[in-house]
């Protein structure tokens, strides 16, 4: 069980050379760590997320959760795959405008074919969990930048997923708020025994985490 990561690399074609992107990532997780990964933009921190969640294919190497390479599913496997065993937390909330908080923390659930009274008392578990229990009925417009940023971590946990991706989850927020969220993130991992892998430029929330890595020109390394 846990994630693996084996030699992972991503380029693509171009007119002339092609664009290599990743040159043989390697590592490894088990269910609880936490991974920060830092390093310029450019480097291929977003694109080694974007793998490790299924959205985007490797060109060489193997990545296996919990035993299951995700890219020798068909189409509705692999949706199936990240909806139920990834959550995603990006730099921008991504809530629905048109639905309430609860709601929106259920999608998930609706993604999956419907929700049901014990799916809404979780959301509702992990929206008090977050600071959010007096937000149920609110929509996104009302809530803060911080507010609105829990409420997407709170979606992203709502199927207990193995593996927890946050690519920059406090890039929009003030240093207060990112604190808070910083340590919400690494709190309900822990409490949910999920995989953590923050991608950032906060050096204060990469410091939280239990291990960090590099990205420089393709290439991942760790940090001692």
């Amino acid at each position: 069980m846990g994630l693996s990561v084996q030699d992972v690399s991503r380029q693509y074609p171009t007119p002339g050379e092609p664009l290599v992107v990743l040159r043989g990532a390697t590592l490894a997780m088990e269910p609880g760590d936490s991974l920060a990964i830092v390093g310029p933009s450019g480097s291929g921190k977003s694109t080694l997320l974007s793998i490790l969640g299924a959205l985007d294919p490797p060109t060489a190497g193997r990545v296996e959760l919990d035993g299951v390479d995700p890219f020798t599913l068909d189409e509705p496997g692999l949706a199936r795959f990240r909806n139920e065993r990834v959550g995603f937390v990006f730099q921008d909330h991504y809530l629905l405008p048109q639905c309430t908080v609860l709601e929106n923390v259920l999608v998930p659930k609706l993604a999956a074919g419907g929700s049901s009274d014990a799916d809404r008392q979780q959301a509702e578990a992990l929206l008090n969990r977050v600071g959010l229990g007096d937000r149920l009925t609110h929509r996104p417009a009302e809530l803060s930048g911080g507010e609105r940023q829990r409420a997407a971590l709170a979606r992203a946990l709502v199927n207990r997923p193995a593996l927890l991706l946050a690519d920059e989850p406090t890039g929009n927020l003030d240093r207060q708020s990112a604190e808070n969220v910083g340590e919400l993130l690494l709190e309900m991992s822990r409490q949910q025994e999920t995989m953590l892998v923050v991608v950032t430029h906060s050096q204060e929330l990469a410091a939280v985490m239990a291990r960090r890595m590099r990205l420089d020109d393709g290439r991942l390394s760790p940090i001692d």
